[in-house]
């Protein structure tokens, strides 16, 4: 008995020096700063759209974007930013965190993925960026104290700008997919270049409803604009005022075993320290990141764009050979292929499906204007125009997009698109007017008001009506579903025929059949599947076995 309460004891003492381990070595420190209160930088609520704090300001314009202005040293500007975006940065964390739920829907795990990505973000701190921590520091002086279970506000936010980066390191997750592409000289309706781009980083309809246009001017570097959200410092979609754009792409990586510099933060960084390709490429060889990226550049001082394609051990610097070059989840280097399985061979592949569709609209359309670069990034049809069905994976247009941009580096015009996804209006900005007296445009429209470009039609159709039911009937169906629910057959009927082209609802119908115990009917709804673009191998393979699977047990039943 004796010895059974020591090993006990023993096993009480290591799993205590254990947890106190784990919380020394994840637990995030702030770096030292001034100290800077609400009295000090108050929040002044001039209108119902209009927020001023000090020298910056934020407003929310027609188009239902959130436009926001700030300067000063890092921390100062963080702080300002969190004070007049506080609700933004509260709701984003909370939709941020429902959807981890929907994921992850066990507490358990929920906890045990704390702790994990605790342990993860270990080192996290040793490779952000002083300026940026301090940053971070600021913002998150607005967070909220709900989620102090998963972490202090600056711990939390400051993770969180790893979530792009694990999002696609965890692709079975289906947060990334996008889609970009270059334009110059024969392509381009002026021969200035021409950038696009869809950023399918999808976290939840709720995370995509409040886009921050952030307009920065940092005391040091360039500034700039990005298309960003509550608490986000790092960049995915942004232009400075030299003319130089940078979009993200994610590409095929390894599951990485400690945090390394962000993408996003390190496209901030190129952002405004760099005013040429070679010095966005200076930058990025400077840094480590612990997923694979690509960033495309464009430059409006050399009229030209190029491809930085980025991997944990490789770098290499892309130069288009045609006067285009279209970019999604693969990389275009041959000497950057992790394996064989990225490779054009894999012939459900989605990224490289998509690929071949933006490929084909450049060639057949020819010189683009900004409104074709639209239409392009709206495009939802598969190889030769096929119907595919909404939300398709292999679709330029997925219907998941957080935003999509257009820029005009010469010009230093950006075009962004409001809600929903890429199909409402595309908003136009000019970067020269706009930091040249950012305060004159408080109380004036901030956007291009005769630039603008109209909301795609298909907002006012019945397809995209029967999406919105669809995606509703298919969260019912799921849930119905695992909870071993009865349908009638007309009503699963119904949910197909909203989106019918998609082979996604004949899978999850022929899923329901097959636990059944109707194998022949599960068997008619996997063809009709087996029929239709599926986006990956892997779901391919799912379907072929479930449809000999219901062929054999149909044999065993006669």
């Amino acid at each position: 008995m004796r010895k059974r309460t020591k090993l006990l004891l023993a096993v009480i003492i290591l799993l205590a020096a254990f947890l106190i381990y784990l919380f020394t070595v994840t637990k995030m420190e702030e770096p030292e700063h001034i100290r800077v209160s609400d009295q000090d930088l108050p929040v002044h609520r001039i209108n119902d759209s209009l927020l001023v704090c000090g020298d910056s300001w934020m407003k929310l314009n027609e188009y239902g974007l959130w436009e926001l202005f700030v300067q000063g040293d890092p921390y100062t500007m963080g702080f300002k930013n969190g004070q007049l975006s506080k609700n933004l940065v509260q709701y984003q964390e909370e939709a941020f965190v429902a959807q981890l739920d929907k994921l992850v829907p066990s507490r358990f795990y929920l906890q045990f993925l704390r702790v994990f990505l605790g342990w993860f973000n270990r080192d996290l701190l040793n490779y952000i960026p002083k300026e940026y921590q301090l940053e971070v520091a600021g913002i998150s002086k607005s967070a909220s104290d709900e989620f102090n279970f998963i972490a202090p506000p600056f711990q939390r936010i400051m993770s969180y700008h790893g979530a792009h980066d694990m999002g696609h390191a965890l692709q079975s997750m289906c947060l990334v997919g996008c889609t970009s592409f270059g334009l110059t000289n024969d392509y381009s309706a002026d021969s200035s270049v021409l950038i696009g781009r869809n950023f399918d980083f999808y976290a939840g309809d709720k995370f995509s409803e409040n886009k921050i246009i952030a307009f920065m001017k940092p005391d040091d570097g360039y500034p700039f604009m990005s298309v960003t959200w509550g608490g986000m410092i790092g960049v995915v979609s942004g232009m400075n005022l030299e003319g130089l754009s940078i979009t993200l792409n994610a590409e095929p990586t390894g599951i990485p075993s400690s945090s390394k510099t962000p993408v996003s933060i390190l496209a901030r960084k190129i952002l405004q320290y760099a005013s040429t390709i070679d010095e966005a490429y200076a930058i990025a060889q400077q840094y480590e990141t612990f997923v694979s990226e690509s960033f495309l550049i464009g430059s409006g001082k050399e009229n030209k764009f190029a491809l930085i394609e980025k991997t944990p051990d490789k770098i290499a610097l892309l130069h288009p050979k045609e006067n285009y070059l279209a970019v999604t989840n693969h990389f275009l280097d041959s000497s950057m292929l992790l394996n064989r399985e990225d490779s054009p061979s894999n012939f459900v592949d989605a990224s490289h499906y998509r690929l071949n569709r933006v490929e084909n609209l450049i060639d057949s359309t020819g010189k683009f204007s900004v409104q074709q670069v639209a239409d392009l990034l709206r495009d939802r049809k598969g190889t030769k125009g096929a119907n595919i069905g909404l939300g398709n994976e292999k679709a330029i247009n997925q219907l998941i997009a957080h935003h999509g941009i257009i820029f005009k580096p010469e010009e230093k015009k950006v075009w962004i698109s409001a809600a929903p996804f890429q199909l409402g209006a595309f908003v136009a900005y000019d970067l020269d007017e706009i930091f040249a007296d950012p305060q004159a445009y408080r109380s004036k429209n901030l956007y291009l008001s005769d630039d603008v470009i109209e909301a795609d039609a298909i907002l006012q159709n019945e397809e995209y009506a029967n999406f919105l039911k669809y995606k509703a009937e298919l969260l019912k169906v799921q849930k119905g579903i695992e909870e071993e629910r009865d349908f009638p057959k007309e009503e699963l009927d119904a949910f197909i025929a909203l989106n019918e082209a998609f082979y996604y609802p004949h899978l999850l119908v022929g899923k329901y059949y097959f636990e059944k115990g109707e194998f022949a009917v599960a068997k008619i709804h996997f063809e009709k599947a087996l029929q239709l673009e599926i986006p990956q191998e892997s779901e391919y393979e799912e379907l072929s076995k479930l449809s000999k699977e219901s062929d054999e047990l149909m044999l065993k039943e006669k």
